[in-house]
C-alpha cells in the first residue's frame, strides 16, 4: 500500500514485488476484511480465501474453542516507515461508539532499524487530557509524548488506548486485532511541501487515549514469549533444529524473520507468512540455515 511515509525496504529486505517509483508503507500479509482478502498460495488449500477457510473449515484448520466471530480475528502486516507516522491512537471496546469504529490492540517486532530509530508511545509522566489538547492546538504535542530508542530485534506492545507513532527508519512486523480504525491526533506540524495534509480526528483521539498510560517500555521477553493477551499470543523462535509447529492440535501462524525454514516440501524465506493448520500440528519445521528465526502467532483458547 502506498503511503507518504513509506519506502522501498519491503523490496530490498524481504523481496516483495513493488510498483516502480512508489513509496510503499504497508503490506497486509494475513487479512480477512471486506476491503482486502488473503488467498492461500501453496498447499492443499491453494486458491482458497482466508474468509472461506474461517467460515467453512474453522475447526479443521484452526482448531476447537476459538472465538465465534465472523472473520479471522488477526491482521498481520509489514510496515516500512521511512518517515515518522502521525501521532495516533486506536480505540478500545469502551470507546467505539462511533459508527464503524473497531477496537485494536497490536504488537510490533522490529525486523530492521536504522541508527537512531525510535518510537513515540504513551505520555510523559503526569500529562493530563487538557494539557495534551492544548499542546495539540499550539503545535507542541511532541514534547508531551514518551520517546523510546529501538533496535533490530526489539518488540513493543500497543494496547488499545495507547498513544503512539512509529518513527522514521523502522521496518517492522505488526500483529494486531482485525481492525482498521485509527484516530490521528497530531501530524508533527508538517508542511504541504513535506507531506500532503492528513485528516486529524482530534476529539475522537482524545476520547480514546488512556491518560494513565505513562512512559511504557519495550517488551522484556521471558524466554520465547513476547506477548500474551486476550487477542493473540506471540513467540519468537530461534530455530536450531527441527521442531514441531505445535504441541497440541491447534493452528499457528508463522513469520520467517531470518534464514530459511522448510515444512514438508515447502520452503519459506524472510518476509514469508505461513499457516500450519490444526490437522498438521505435529509437522516439523526444519531450519535450512544456521541462523533461522520465526515469529509464531496463535489465538488464545476460549
Amino acid at each position: 500500500m502506498e503511503r507518504v511515509w513509506g519506502g522501498r525496504r519491503l523490496e530490498s529486505v524481504f523481496g516483495k514485488q513493488l510498483p516502480a517509483d512508489k513509496k510503499i508503507g504497508e503490506s497486509w500479509e494475513v487479512v480477512d476484511r471486506p476491503e482486502a482478502q488473503s488467498v492461500v498460495r501453496e498447499g492443499p488449500w491453494k486458491g482458497r480465501s482466508l474468509h472461506e477457510l474461517w467460515r467453512a473449515h474453522r475447526s479443521e484448520i484452526f482448531g476447537a474453542q476459538l472465538p465465534d466471530v465472523p472473520r479471522f480475528p488477526i491482521l498481520a502486516k509489514i510496515l516500512d516507515a521511512q518517515e515518522k507516522l502521525s501521532l495516533q491512537v486506536h480505540p478500545g471496546p469502551q470507546s467505539t461508539g462511533q459508527a464503524g469504529a473497531e477496537p485494536k490492540t497490536e504488537m510490533w517486532y522490529f525486523a530492521q532499524t536504522q541508527p537512531g530509530a525510535e518510537i513515540y508511545s504513551g505520555l510523559r509522566r503526569g500529562v493530563r487530557r487538557e494539557q495534551l489538547a492544548q499542546a495539540v492546538r499550539n503545535g507542541g504535542a511532541a514534547e508531551l509524548v514518551h520517546r523510546i530508542q529501538v533496535a533490530t530485534g526489539d518488540a513493543f506492545f500497543v494496547p488499545s488506548g495507547r498513544l503512539h507513532a512509529i518513527g522514521a527508519g523502522n521496518l517492522l512486523v505488526e500483529i494486531q486485532q482485525n481492525s482498521d480504525t485509527t484516530f490521528r491526533l497530531f501530524d508533527w506540524n508538517r508542511s504541504e511541501a513535506e507531506s500532503p495534509k492528513r485528516a486529524l480526528q482530534i476529539e475522537e483521539a482524545l476520547q480514546s487515549t488512556d491518560f494513565d498510560d505513562f512512559e511504557p517500555e519495550l517488551i522484556r521477553p521471558a524466554g520465547e514469549r513476547l506477548v500474551q493477551c486476550s487477542h493473540f499470543e506471540v513467540e519468537k523462535w530461534e530455530l536450531q533444529s527441527a521442531r514441531r509447529a505445535s504441541d497440541q492440535p491447534a493452528f499457528a501462524l508463522f513469520v520467517c524473520l531470518r534464514g530459511a525454514v522448510e515444512a514438508e516440501t515447502l520452503r519459506f524465506k524472510p518476509g514469508d507468512f505461513f499457516f500450519m493448520p490444526a490437522t498438521a500440528w505435529a509437522t516439523e519445521l526444519r531450519p535450512v540455515e544456521a541462523a533461522t528465526s520465526l515469529l509464531r502467532v496463535t489465538l488464545p483458547v476460549r
